[in-house]
């Protein structure tokens, strides 16, 4: 099936920096937004945006020096 839907340009040049931003195609975060909305994620599902953010900051971290050892990661935490 194919759709033609008109935007506004304010819409579209939004749209289109976030998907810049996100590295997909226009195409791919509209489709992917419009299947949020007709397929709600869980109440423990961690949206994409976040991941991919959470993962920018850990690789701009690391690129700037901001690690810890290894042996130091799970201090603090208990298993359960």
């Amino acid at each position: 099936m194919q759709v033609t839907i008109q935007i506004p340009d304010d819409l579209e040049q939004k749209l289109t920096e976030r998907a810049s931003q996100l590295n997909v195609p226009l195409e791919t975060l509209i489709l992917e937004s419009l299947v949020q909305l007709v397929e709600p994620s869980g109440p423990d599902d961690t949206p994409n945006e976040v991941i991919l953010e959470g993962l920018r900051e850990g690789l701009q971290q690391a690129l700037n020096g901001q690690t810890i050892p290894l042996s130091h990661m799970w201090d603090g935490i208990d298993a359960e």
